[in-house]
């Protein structure tokens, strides 16, 4: 068995998928609307067969997640870019561009090499190798 894909509630559809696929390699399909329920969604695949599905609908409250703060339930997903280089560098990147580093590249207990970043949606995103 392996995980088909994660979704993502979103009032910024398009920018969340321009952000994964100008930073991440993401590929998209095209936009999927239903105009009963006025949802819209895309799903962004990566290379090596992960899957995000974003989508975005009215009247979904934003998120109670405070960012800096561990919580019960999904707090982050993972992103392998392959290369301990690659971590520093997306990360650099991404805080150029503005967006909010809130783990600096490190090698975690566990081995792993990994910075976090927030998403345009403050979602948490480890970056990893």
């Amino acid at each position: 068995m392996k995980i088909d894909h994660i979704a993502i509630w979103t009032n910024n559809l398009e920018e969340l998928r321009s952000f994964y696929m100008k930073y991440f390699g993401a590929n998209s399909n095209e936009k999927y609307f239903n105009p009963t329920k006025k949802f819209s969604s895309y799903f962004l695949s990566f290379d090596e067969g992960c899957t995000i599905e974003i989508m975005e609908m009215p009247d979904i409250p934003k998120s109670k997640n405070d960012v800096y703060k561990q919580f019960a339930g999904l707090i982050h997903f993972a992103i392998n870019v392959g290369s301990k280089t690659e971590v520093d560098n997306l990360t650099k990147v991404l805080r150029t561009n503005g967006y909010k580093v809130v783990g600096e590249p490190r090698t975690t207990g566990d081995g792993c090499y990994e910075s976090v970043i927030l998403d345009p949606d403050g979602n948490r995103v480890e970056i990893v190798a």
